[in-house]
């Protein structure tokens, strides 16, 4: 983390917004399909395309995304976007839980709470928490846990989200723990709780119609965690937060709580629905297990809070949809990133992953950031080719070229490919 300035931000805050509201459902502009469309599902196979099968929609403050759902609302980045290392904003997926979601919210009455086991209780007005603390940066990868879902074989219920259920950007705000150390956390306390605006009827009976996390006081990754007003260094867009958002870099965005409004010391295990029964992983080694041990009831979970999120690298160009002129070198690019510390090494592999050849890497932008890589690949022959690439972490975590599978949908991380043609140009 490190100290940014605050000018643009200051400047910016007198502005405000509308009165506090909220939308079953946002209105979307839903494009025309292309002459030859995808087909609307994939399976019972693994999806073969690098995103889902989804329409292109158009919402307020957002490029063009694809669709998965709208109730609650569900968006996926187009490939395109993961050329550079910082996602748009405008670009930057959204996965939404219940349906009321906020669609304004007023900065003059709205308070961020920091309650429960405190000496001394917080209602930050959006110009205290902006002016009143140190303002701190991080890069870091925010990443729906079932992002790359479609993978899945046999395939699982959920949102079945190709790999574009991600993105990075670099978040300014408060440090999380600057704020528990103001409000006084009391002994006793063993979690953490976060709240935000979004509302609606979860599963029935289950008292789920506000989604609430929970980690551990003690988790190192609240050390690193901030209170974010600012995304790539502009207010946040609502469907990614506004006004602040949870940042906890190395974790799932399910923890990122958007809208954060409260900040909760407990005293006892949260046994709220979203952490008792949503979100849980074998507890297991990369959270794997098979379908008859999932079905057998006897299976220890744990919250997916528990693990960081697992060292991933993808292809972005080329990707395969045009015939590559032989005799030509190929640029390869992509991007790599884990939630256990920074990519030290990405390889890439023009025979199927059976031979690796180190690429290179770009830019540093913190340990938790997207890290692109390239590789100037000359093909030998024409003809069919199969290409691959892996990252290695800090902490010697190797992208293994094995599925996993758990009945969540969740922690997918195996070596992606990309099939391509080289030819001779016509």
């Amino acid at each position: 983390m490190m100290h940014l300035s605050r000018r643009s931000l200051l400047a910016w805050l007198g502005s405000g917004a509308a009165g506090l509201a909220f939308s079953a459902q946002a209105r979307a502009q839903v494009a025309s399909q292309a002459t030859t469309p995808l087909p609307s599902f994939t399976g019972p196979g693994v999806n073969p395309y690098w995103n889902g099968v989804n329409p292109f929609v158009s919402y307020p403050q957002k490029l063009p995304l694809l669709r998965m759902t709208d109730r609650g609302i569900q968006l996926e980045t187009p490939r395109p976007y993961f050329l550079a290392p910082f996602t748009p904003n405008a670009a930057f997926y959204v996965r939404y839980h219940l349906d009321l979601i906020p669609n304004a919210v007023d900065l003059s009455t709205w308070r961020l709470n920091v309650e429960g086991n405190v000496a001394r209780p917080l209602q930050l007005g959006f110009d205290e928490l902006a002016k009143n603390f140190k303002a701190v940066s991080v890069a870091a990868v925010n990443q729906c846990s079932g992002n790359s879902r479609s993978r899945f074989q046999p395939r699982v219920p959920g949102a079945q989200w190709g790999n574009g259920g991600m993105g990075n950007a670099r978040w300014t705000g408060v440090r999380l723990r600057e704020l528990l150390a103001s409000a006084g956390i009391k002994p006793g306390t063993v979690q953490l709780q976060f709240q935000g605006l979004d509302r609606g009827p979860g599963p029935q009976g289950k008292g789920a119609d506000a989604v609430m996390k929970s980690l551990d006081l003690t988790d190192p990754a609240l050390d690193d965690a901030i209170v974010a007003y600012l995304m790539n260094d502009e207010p946040l867009p609502m469907l990614n937060g506004f006004p602040v958002r949870l940042i906890v870099p190395g974790k799932f965005g399910v923890y990122w709580t958007k809208h954060l409004t409260w900040i909760r010391a407990l005293t006892t295990e949260d046994t709220n629905y979203w952490m008792a029964a949503a979100y849980r992983i074998p507890d297991t080694p990369r959270a794997d297990t098979t379908p008859a041990k999932a079905a057998s009831g006897r299976l220890k979970t744990v919250p997916i809070g528990h693990v960081r999120m697992p060292v991933r690298s993808f292809i972005i160009v080329p990707d395969g949809s045009s015939k590559l002129p032989a005799g030509l070198p190929v640029r390869v690019q992509g991007i790599a990133f884990s939630g256990d510390g920074p990519v030290v090494k990405v390889e890439f592999s023009e025979d199927d992953g059976r031979s690796w050849l180190e690429a290179t890497l770009g830019a540093d932008h913190g340990p938790y950031s997207f890290r692109t890589w390239e590789h100037t690949w000359k093909p030998s022959r024409s003809g069919k080719h199969v290409i691959a690439v892996r990252a290695t972490d800090a902490k010697d975590n190797v992208q293994p070229d094995a599925p996993v599978w758990n009945p969540g949908g969740y922690l997918w991380n195996r070596i992606e490919r990309q099939a391509l043609i080289v030819g001779a140009a016509s």
